[in-house]
């Protein structure tokens, strides 16, 4: 529903930001249809389904890693595009367009799918039944492959560590120049003697820096504990996938991969929140008068 409605147009949106959402949603969706779908809910409920053949559990695993790096570094490419339309006057005409958003979601889709081709060949099977391959799981030698190991360690840190620490820098410049750009513009509002009317800037800024803050804390505070598992786990000697679940981190990394699961459920309802003209468009596609 979101897509049809980001899609639509109608929301009062710039093309360029429409389109970072609309890929967003649908991001979102596919780290949804593959990670709890297709890998969580099939596993705990169901078993021997054609989703179990190794080939295509080892596809869907690597299609899980693909929707998830397209969902982060598309909040990158957004909360990148709004510091540059907001403190870059000079870049904002030339790289805040429709089709430099279009150009930026093709390369970050390309780029995550040949990141994690190495992912779909990183699994073995389980069981053989009837000279038929079930289920996979990691191959116990690649931990022994110093390739593999700088492979992992460079995903790993490609995401979520920079995508966080981009994020919470670029809101910090954003949210500064926003401030000091207000705080003049006021003053000098202030020195016409025009307090009393609206400023439709100022108003403009506060919906865009509602809209950035709410998407980026949103991310930042779901992976927050998977982003401090990570940094634990490079200062000692914590191993990740743990399955003893009396572990203290154990518990932390898998609670980090609920609530990273639960991000790509959240962009929705951040939209409808702040923005009245989505809930209007949800009215309407609902047929609610």
């Amino acid at each position: 529903m979101t897509i049809v409605i980001l899609s639509r147009g109608n929301c009062g949106l710039s093309k360029c930001i429409t389109r970072y959402m609309v890929a967003m949603a649908v991001a979102d969706l596919l780290v949804i249809i593959f990670d709890v779908i297709f890998y969580e809910i099939n596993g705990m409920y169901f078993s021997y389904t054609f989703l179990d053949y190794t080939p295509v559990c080892s596809l869907n695993i690597a299609l899980v890693f693909i929707a998830i790096d397209c969902s982060v570094w598309l909040t990158v490419a957004f909360t990148f595009d709004r510091f540059i339309a907001i403190c870059c006057t000079k870049l904002r005409e030339s790289y805040c367009s429709a089709r430099t958003a279009t150009t930026v979601i093709a390369i970050l889709f390309g780029f995550s799918l040949m990141e994690n081709i190495p992912i779909y060949f990183e699994n073995e099977h389980q069981e053989i039944i009837d000279n038929v391959t079930w289920f996979c799981s990691v191959k116990s030698n690649l931990s022994n492959l110093p390739i593999w190991v700088a492979y992992f360690f460079f995903d790993i840190t490609l995401t979520p560590l920079v995508p966080f620490v981009l994020i919470v820098v670029l809101n910090a410049l954003t949210i500064r120049h926003i401030i000091r750009a207000s705080g003049i513009r006021r003053g000098l509002r202030g020195n016409n003697n025009n307090e009393d009317h609206r400023d439709s800037e100022i108003e403009n800024r506060r919906k865009s820096i509602i809209l950035l803050l709410a998407i980026s804390s949103s991310f930042i505070l779901l992976w927050m504990i998977t982003f401090v598992h990570f940094i634990c786990t490079q200062f000692s000697s914590i191993q990740f996938m743990l399955t003893d679940y009396n572990d203290p981190f154990a518990i932390m990394e898998h609670t980090g991969y609920m609530l990273q699961c639960l991000s790509s459920c959240t962009n929705t309802f951040i939209y409808a929140v702040s923005q009245a003209k989505f809930r209007e468009e949800v009215k309407v596609l609902l047929c609610i008068r």
